[in-house]
């Protein structure tokens, strides 16, 4: 008797075979398009020349669940179809990593049989290196070939795929190579499954490699194996890797079919319509479309000839996340020329290639002005020598304006940012710039076309046909992969598939992004703009949600570059520096990385180097290495003065004893106490090092959760190191209380800081190490000394509670003296900025924000931009404000004070950082702002974790700098 058994996935449909000796009579693979249903009744229709009847059947897989339930069919869970097959053809193995086209599992099978999926986000899988190779303009091929030779690897988001795409194409616009950018996107899938789906467990032993992507890519099986530091016998990728689902399936099929009962069940499901969710259609009749059409035309932009153009021209380039657009203007800001193209990997082709269609077009062109903006501006500025850079939400302000001058709200959504500016009397009031999540961006609705084999064009055209467009609902893109693909399960057409996505696009933009509480909060004089609102579908769904007609002008796609453009012709006088026609000819461009070599933090840089000898060095956080640069760096920076104040704590005490400690989360606000404190009984404390790319990949594997804040996964290496420093004692207490500045209602650590302790104690070996780990607080001396010593001496270290008493008083003393000091310096770093006439930032977030690779050293990045640089600790005590929420947190509390400080001084300006994963900073966020808005400031929230690309980072501080500038001058104006 034959045994069938079918896997069908999100994207393919996989069948198996067997005889009774379990021998493979038969197998394939292959792309079922969303048409499962179809492709699983022709599947059983060519089996007939290789099976005879009565045979067993069976169907497994993530796109099978919907299918067994209508028909009555067996299904078998894929996990145990995996683990079925494991034990019968490869007993010996200990973990099984299996990726497939949206899903991830891993079976580990030593001890105890446990099972991890990932859940409804496809990050790290096969989808998601198909986007990233779309992104590079690379087949899956040339991507694996170019992985075996890269020199670098990056970081890049793990989390998620439609982050780790924002993380990559920052890279592109510096020119990274293309070797070191696909290791690194392969190196980002090994890190989404250790930290996803092992979450803690050690992944060790021996190995089998499962699904499509670990069987066709050699790249990454490599990356897993350095990774997880495995010999070659240890690992295993059998031939059936991409049906193993189905062969393991094809084992657990039991029950008999004949060929008329299974193909009759599988034909009347094909014929059978499926209920959805569905909302109205964007237009009722063609003369709705027709008036809507009419409307928009009548902001088109006007256009001039330039062959026979004889004025001075202007230049504006835009160098953006995934294309460039470029635009050339005449005096009067028609348009000569324009162009938007994807940068297909390398920007600066596209940009050479349109300089020599114009000098081509109009040898005698005058360009009085060149101007960059975007990504890429110091890239452009650099290669074709233009002659400044403009930060692009002022671009595109000064584009908006052109179109409508009482424009108060811009909306900008690309391919893979969305940009809001709301305008306040003139100049820009509010940014808000999606921080590393694509939902609601324009890539989503690409990459969705292209999975169903239409452009982007094409695709959207066809929402513009639906009658029943499908409700998707507003979650995360990613997740909405699913929604679509049971959509498509259920029948619904590709027209409401493609309306459903633009109405879910633009309702993540709105509630996601912008977080709009009311249309109110929008605007009344809209102007919209981007690529993805070229889409009419787009634009007709965001006027239906708001209940609104917009503005869009007919190049809302090139408004950054417009807007450069107008820029250039308000600012420069004299014949633009830009290459000629000749300089172009010979224009060549080569990039290599290297590591930085200035400092500890060994910054990935990109070295681009010009045919003229000119040299342009991305991915920098300080300007150290750049001579040419005009350097700020010897402004006050209270970040760079308590790390300093640190250093100075660690080399004043010395002691033979010495116990380890963890320098994290609120050990960065403890480490002048716990030093003292220890220091008073004789012993000397190891502090562990300040973060490294390093630190966290030494502890990665033993994370338990991948839902914790990046400061609190970094504990987990800062104890590794520790262990391998063999250090006999790690004392890390829990501690539920902070120090009682007084300040707010209570004075509680959050759940994280307070009991991380336990996590680490319960995940990680300590092999030789003692870990002490009691819980203590500052509350109750009494029991803060008996928790102390009692859990001393289970260690082996015996206190007198006199002497903990004593040592007790002297830390909370050297507490309150490193506070006062830290004041101390804010004042003399005041009173620096007032004498020099500067703006200071008050960098507002946790003492943990201290950490090199916590904050990515955006303080230096301050003092670039010419800020003096504050700190929310260092802001001199206050009486305590009311709060709008409940004010309970000592780290929180400091917060709110520092804002209400900010509020009392002109000159000063808030900018608050936020780990992703931190649950309470929903909270914190919405009460600074709010304390903020009352007096009128900006309120600027830069969101950070492991990946340290601060190309969003540094379009936000400069366009905050450019607000505050324009502030000024109007007020000078009044005056």
């Amino acid at each position: 008797m034959y045994h069938i058994g079918f896997d069908i996935g999100s994207t393919t449909i996989k069948a198996v075979v067997l005889d009774d000796e379990n021998n493979i009579c038969y197998r394939s693979y292959e792309r079922h398009k969303a048409q499962a249903r179809q492709k699983a009744l022709d599947k059983i229709i060519e089996l007939r020349k290789f099976t005879k009847e009565p045979f067993t059947f069976a169907i497994s897989g993530s796109g099978a669940i919907g299918l067994c339930e209508q028909s009555g069919l067996p299904f078998v869970q894929e996990v145990f179809a995996s683990a079925v097959a494991t034990k019968k053809f490869f007993p010996e193995t200990d973990c099984a990593i299996e990726l497939g086209g949206e899903d991830a599992k891993i079976l580990f099978f030593r001890g105890s049989i446990e099972q991890r999926m990932n859940s409804t986000c496809a990050g790290g899988t096969g989808a998601f290196i198909d986007q990233m190779a779309q992104l590079l303009n690379m087949s899956l091929e040339e991507m694996n070939e170019a992985s075996l030779h890269y020199h670098r690897i990056y970081p890049i988001a793990s989390r998620c795929g439609v982050f780790a795409k924002s993380d990559i194409q920052p890279l592109i616009n510096q020119g990274v190579d293309k070797a070191d950018l696909c290791a690194s996107i392969f190196q980002a899938v090994v890190g989404q499954t250790i930290t996803s789906l092992a979450q803690g467990r050690k992944i060790e032993g021996n190995l089998l490699f499962l699904g499509g992507p670990l069987y066709f890519l050699s790249g990454l099986r490599k990356r897993f194996q350095e990774t997880l530091k495995l010999e070659d016998e240890q690992i295993n990728c059998p031939d059936t890797a991409i049906h193993y689902v189905a062969l393991g399936t094809a084992l657990c099929a039991d029950q008999e079919f004949t060929r008329e009962s299974i193909e009759g069940t599988l034909e009347e499901l094909v014929n059978t319509p499926v209920e959805m969710s569905e909302s109205k259609p964007l237009f009722e009749t063609k003369a709705d479309y027709d008036a809507f059409v009419a409307r928009h035309q009548s902001h088109d932009a006007k256009y001039a000839d330039l062959k026979s153009y004889t004025g001075k021209a202007y230049l504006g380039v835009d160098s953006g996340s995934t294309t460039t657009k470029l635009a050339l203007i005449a005096e009067n800001g028609d348009i000569l020329y324009d162009s938007y193209s994807s940068n297909k990997g390398n920007p600066l082709d596209v940009v050479l290639h349109d300089l020599k269609t114009i000098y081509d077009t109009n040898p005698d062109i005058r360009i009085y002005g060149a101007y960059s903006t975007g990504y890429g501006e110091e890239l452009m500025r650099t290669a074709f020598h233009l002659d400044g850079g403009v930060v692009e939400t002022l671009a595109h302000y000064t584009a908006a304006k052109k179109f409508n001058p009482d424009v108060d709200y811009i909306l900008d959504i690309g391919g893979q940012d969305i940009k809001c500016f709301k305008i306040k009397d003139g100049h820009i009031d509010d940014i808000v710039l999606n921080e590393a999540c694509s939902s609601g961006c324009g890539s989503f609705i690409e990459t969705f076309a292209n999975s169903l084999g239409y452009d982007a064009k094409e695709f959207a055209k066809l929402g513009l046909k639906s009658k029943h467009p499908v409700d998707l609902g507003t979650r995360c893109t990613v997740f909405m992969n699913s929604g679509v693909k049971q959509a498509q399960k259920n029948g619904a057409t590709v027209e409401d598939i493609s309306a459903g996505l633009c109405r879910s696009v633009v309702k993540n933009a709105l509630y996601k992004v912008i977080r709009a509480r009311n249309k109110e909060d929008i605007g009344k004089h809209i102007v919209v703009q981007g690529g993805t609102f070229q889409n009419d579908s787009v634009l007709r769904s965001f006027e239906q949600e708001l209940d609104l007609e917009v503005i869009r002008p007919s190049i809302a796609h090139l408004m950054g570059a417009y807007g450069a453009a107008l820029y250039a012709q308000k600012l420069h006088r004299t014949p633009s520096a830009i290459l000629t026609r000749e300089q172009l000819e010979n224009f060549s461009h080569t990039a290599r990385s290297v590591a930085c070599q200035g400092c500890s933090n060994h910054c990935s840089l990109t070295i681009n180097t010009f045919n003229d000898g000119t040299r342009l060095i991305a991915g920098n956080k300080c300007d150290k290495m750049i001579v040419t640069k005009s350097r700020h760096e010897d402004l006050p920076d209270m970040y760079k003065i308590k790390t300093q104040m640190f250093e100075d704590i660690k080399k004043k005490y010395h002691h033979e004893r010495k116990i380890g400690m963890p320098l994290v989360l609120n050990n960065y606000d403890l480490l002048p106490f716990w030093s003292r404190f220890f220091d008073s009984l004789g012993y000397e404390i190891i502090w562990s090092k300040p973060s490294t790319q390093e630190t966290y990949q030494r502890g990665q594997q033993t994370i338990p959760s991948d839902t914790a804040c990046f400061p609190a996964k970094l504990v987990h290496g800062h104890i590794q190191e520790l262990i391998d420093q063999k250090v006999d004692y790690i004392f890390y207490p829990c501690m539920t209380y902070n120090v009682d500045e007084k300040q707010s209602q209570n004075h509680y650590n959050c759940p994280v800081v307070a009991y991380y302790p336990q996590v680490i104690e319960n995940n990680m070996d300590m092999e030789e190490t003692k870990f002490v780990s009691p819980f203590l607080s500052f509350d109750d001396e009494k029991t803060f000394v008996k928790a102390f010593c009692l859990h001393f001496e289970k260690a082996g270290i015996k206190f007198r509670k006199h002497d903990v008493q004593i040592a007790l008083h002297a830390g909370a003393n050297d507490y309150k003296l490193f506070h006062e000091q830290l004041r101390l310096k804010h004042q003399d770093a005041v009173l620096y900025a007032r004498e020099h006439n500067l703006p200071m930032a008050v960098l507002c977030g946790r003492p943990y924000h201290l950490d090199p690779l916590v904050n990515h050293q955006i303080h230096q990045l301050l003092t670039q931009l010419g800020f003096v640089v504050l700190s929310e600790e260092s802001v001199p005590r206050q009486q305590p404000h009311t709060t709008n929420v409940l004010n309970q947190w000592t780290y929180h509390a400091r917060l709110y004070q520092a804002a209400h400080y900010v509020c009392e001084n002109d000159d000063m300006h808030l900018i608050q950082l936020v780990s992703f994963g931190c649950g309470i900073d929903a909270v914190t966020t919405d009460e600074v702002k709010e304390i903020l808005k009352a007096s009128g400031k900006f309120y600027t929230q830069i969101k950070i974790d492991e990946v340290d690309n601060l190309g969003a980072v540094r379009i936000r501080l400069r366009s905050l700098k450019g607000a505050i500038e324009q502030q000024k001058e109007e007020e000078q104006h009044v005056h």
